[in-house]
């Protein structure tokens, strides 16, 4: 079950501040200077990848619409605008009914992307669109560099599973995101008790070196543990001599003994160490996970070793060194005047330094080769090509201020994994490389 159809916490009642004060201060511009309802579409996208990644992985898109809905101006927010004099009163009254009313087109959640991408697109009038700008960028860049680096990780583990375990390494609520982008990208379970309560993600943990220190002897804390959660539980073996923890564990939980766990160390000469005493004590079934400040090198480097399952925390809650996606939310298209009927024009900036921006409102399509892998991300302004029509990637999310799109996150999660499948095999590949697929302007 998807919780997040629910509406159960974690929730912020109003993301309305969530947002840059300049936004505001255009918004006010803009209705002095009547430019204000003039149509305007705004995209999402990204100028490049992080450096050496091959794919990006969009995530958040359920949590936009989130955003979206919950984007509302009370008396409260809007009496700390007063009082900081942020805006003038006629701003204000308008603020006080904003409802975002347009439309939002974007990529799947869960789908990949590439430099270029229209992942996102906003229409409406500028003054409903720019105010969004801010709380959906945060949204965006942040879930889809957890879920990149989730992607990549679940990678390199193949068949074994992961655990979702940087809580304690990320602001509490970024920590509930995370864990949410995590599981999207691959991750099994979640230590976050939050992130199990908001959206449903499984939700495991046994003890910690604080547990066994607590008591007189390892022995004791091994056999509390067990009498308590049973022969099925998973034991921390590193807390002093790892050889005599595992002894010890068989002998207090029995051949039957669910798992062990190892927190420090040469991972790769101890699991294999452990593995030995485990099978030669009769614990053949006896699974081992591995913790201890992992990325997705250190795992694939584990991939030889007898190792049942990865906990993954800071490197994962960080982006594993690419903490955002340095997305962007730019306006490239705007009508000639307030007049509805008035004809879209495109719209771009031109600037040195490589930020320029390409006008015009977009579709995206990925052509696939003969054997139906994705070979180029065709990204357009005009008429479809008729090769592409059905191969288009953008979805209706909200239409006239209603989302009409929202999906259980395992869903999310399968269409990542089917979406990561189409693509050439070197995308999975962790040295360092350059986009998998190439994007093209038609």
């Amino acid at each position: 079950m998807n919780t997040a159809d629910l509406g159960l916490p974690v929730d912020v009642p109003s993301t309305a501040l969530f947002t840059d004060h300049y936004e505001l201060t255009m918004l006010q511009a803009a209705l002095h200077g009547g430019a204000a309802d003039r149509r305007s579409v705004f995209e999402v996208f990204t100028r490049r990848l992080p450096e050496g990644r091959r794919y990006g992985v969009v995530a958040g898109t359920g949590r936009v619409l989130d955003a979206v809905e919950n984007f509302r101006f009370d008396a409260g927010v809007l009496g700390f605008l007063r009082e900081r004099n942020v805006v003038d009163e006629p701003t204000l009254r308008w603020l006080a009914e904003y409802r975002f009313s347009g439309d939002i087109w974007g990529y799947p959640e869960g789908e990949v992307y590439f430099p270029g991408s229209p992942i996102l697109r906003v229409e409406g009038s500028f003054a409903e669109c720019v105010l969004l700008e801010t709380v959906i960028l945060s949204i965006l860049n942040h879930d889809s560099a957890i879920a990149a680096a989730a992607s990549r990780m679940a990678s390199a583990a193949g068949d074994r599973p992961l655990i979702e375990m940087g809580a304690r390494r990320t602001h509490e609520l970024a920590a509930v995101a995370a864990s949410r982008a995590a599981y999207l990208g691959g991750f099994a379970t979640t230590s976050d008790l939050a992130a199990g309560f908001r959206y449903g993600i499984p939700t495991v943990g046994t003890s910690a070196h604080a547990f066994t220190l607590l008591h007189d002897t390892e022995r004791d804390a091994f056999r509390a543990q067990v009498d308590s959660l049973g022969e099925g539980t998973t034991l921390l073996v590193d807390t002093y001599d790892v050889k005599e923890a595992v002894r010890t564990a068989v002998e207090v939980a029995g051949p039957k003994l669910g798992a062990v766990r190892i927190d420090s160390g040469d991972l790769l000469l101890v699991a294999h160490r452990v593995r030995q005493q485990l099978d030669e004590l009769g614990a053949k079934d006896t699974k081992i996970v591995v913790t201890s400040d992992l990325d997705e090198y250190a795992i694939a480097s584990l991939a030889a070793a007898p190792v049942d399952a990865y906990g993954v925390g800071t490197q994962l809650v960080t982006g594993s060194g690419h903490p955002t996606c340095s997305m962007v939310y730019k306006l490239v298209a705007r009508a000639e005047s307030a007049d509805p009927r008035a004809p879209l024009v495109p719209v771009a900036k031109k600037s040195a330094g490589g930020k320029t921006s390409i006008g015009g409102r977009k579709w995206a399509a990925r052509r696939l080769d003969a054997d139906g892998t994705a070979e180029a991300e065709v990204v357009g302004t005009g008429a479809v090509p008729d090769g592409l029509a059905d191969r288009q990637l953008l979805v209706e999310l909200v239409k006239g201020g209603e989302v009409v799109s929202r999906e259980p996150l395992d869903a999310v999660r399968e269409r990542h994994i089917a979406a990561r499948e189409g693509l050439p095999l070197s995308a999975i590949q962790l040295s360092r490389g350059e986009a998998v697929i190439p994007t093209e302007y038609v």
